[in-house]
């Protein structure tokens, strides 16, 4: 009898533990690329066709690439559909966030959402797609979702059919954005009348299995390593941040280390995550408001309201074009909307609510992300007191050379003060940004940032 029971008990701990290894079963997994599309938004189109079915995206062919590899316009002959505005913004409610609305009622006279025809133009590599089936028959969250499990089978998307928030979260931080990258940017904080001096960063991006000689015992544990160095102005140069960025950082941390120039020492620094003071951000944001979210998601309960649609910025090709300057987008108050472009799109809508106990800046976080790409469009943030402080918008496009999704531009507007940051502007950059950089796993030590800092 003893035996009967203890052989029941072997054949349900090892029928738990199958359903504990399969994320999703095979047969809603085979919804990537059917009903789903491959990433897990939705194929079809909505009920009056003003988001239309996807298709693929736009084709690798969709415009040209400069030298430089600013990307052509492949939608530059289309007008605005409509425009709303402070004086028509009640007439789309429920196609608006809470921050956009406030936005209006901060600069009546100036803030305006141009919206064009909604085009589904994202795609991603066919085996950045296998990626993602393989993540949704695999992958697991661990540590009350805070980490994730045998995510370095596949590498990207690891929750394409998400069951809660925080894997709607996960997404958008394990998201395709070209592999291997480096870019320069200019972040600005400018006053409340406009006035404003350009910081230049330049930021190489990397991921393990794109390192030829990647430690083998970090394999598994990484996500990928980012270094950032400011170059200019001359007062603030020589700063280089440095982080590596774990899949678990409840048990497994962030690391990260700065290079101060004056000082000419690499320190650690533990400040670079949550609401730690961004690099060179004036305290207009915080170290995890970069990207409109990175780093651990621990501090926070993240609620999934579930799918809605909002003209959010999209296709932002305009934005990002080398015949603006960088005096044509920074204006007081906001980014100049002459150059905006925002589309109806689905997305979905996460709150993220403090945790008893944890400390940020930010009691709430009301985060919308894109569908089709998984990449956060809007955040608005709240206080302690729970009063809506900050409004973040993220101006989209698609690399349809490389088939990824970037940001011309992050914004991070402040309704108190009546400042922003704008950040990633690169127009009067002699490239944009480039991919399939080699890279040497001591490039990304410690040891190297003095160098960098040197440079």
């Amino acid at each position: 009898m003893n035996k009967t029971l203890h052989k029941g008990c072997i054949l349900a701990l090892g029928l738990l533990a199958g359903q504990v290894m399969a994320a999703v079963s095979a047969d809603e997994a085979a919804r990537l690329g059917s009903t789903l599309t491959p990433l897990g938004a939705q194929q079809e189109g909505n009920a009056d066709g003003s988001i239309p079915a996807w298709t693929g995206g736009l084709p690798q062919d969709a415009g040209t690439a400069a030298a430089s590899g600013f990307l052509s316009n492949p939608f530059a002959n289309e007008k605005p559909l409509f425009v709303i505005t402070a004086a028509n913004a009640e007439q789309y409610r429920d196609k608006l966030t809470d921050g956009q609305m406030a936005m209006f009622k901060r600069y009546p006279q100036s803030y305006r959402i141009p919206v064009y025809l909604t085009h589904r133009s994202a795609s991603v590599p066919a085996a950045i797609q296998e990626a993602a089936r393989k993540s949704a028959l695999q992958v697991q969250p661990v540590n009350d979702g805070n980490g994730l499990a045998n995510f370095d089978k596949s590498g990207y998307y690891a929750f394409p059919i998400p069951k809660n928030g925080v894997e709607v979260l996960w997404n958008h931080i394990t998201r395709y954005v070209g592999g291997n990258y480096w870019r320069s940017y200019i972040q600005v904080t400018p006053q409340v009348n406009g006035a404003y001096t350009p910081v230049r960063f330049e930021e190489e991006q990397v991921y393990p299995e794109q390192v030829a000689d990647f430690p083998a015992d970090k394999q598994g544990s990484m996500l990928y390593m980012v270094k950032q160095r400011v170059t200019a102005p001359a007062r603030l140069a020589g700063t280089v941040v440095l982080a590596h960025e774990t899949l678990n950082q409840v048990t497994d941390p962030r690391m990260a280390w700065i290079y101060n120039a004056g000082q000419r020492r690499v320190r650690r620094a533990p400040q670079v995550a949550y609401d730690g003071p961004g690099t060179a951000a004036d305290g207009l944001r915080t170290a995890d408001n970069l990207d409109m979210f990175n780093g651990a998601p621990d501090r926070y309960d993240w609620q999934l309201v579930g799918k809605k649609e909002l003209y959010i910025p999209y296709n932002s090709y305009a934005l990002e074009s080398p015949t603006l300057k960088y005096d044509d987008i920074v204006q007081a108050g906001h980014i100049n909307p002459d150059h905006t472009r925002y589309e109806l799109h689905r997305v979905w809508e996460v709150v993220g609510t403090l945790k008893p106990g944890s400390r940020h800046v930010y009691s709430k976080r009301h985060m919308f992300i894109d569908e089709d790409t998984w990449q956060i469009a809007e955040v608005d943030h709240y206080d302690g007191r729970g009063q809506l402080w900050r409004v973040a918008e993220g101006h989209a496009l698609y690399n349809y050379k490389q088939q990824a999704s970037y940001l011309a531009v992050e914004t991070l507007y402040d309704l108190v003060s009546g400042r922003y940051l704008a950040l990633g502007m690169r127009n009067q950059e002699p490239s944009t940004t480039r991919y399939g950089e080699q890279a040497k796993y001591f490039a990304f030590t410690p040891a190297a940032l003095r160098t960098d800092g040197m440079r």
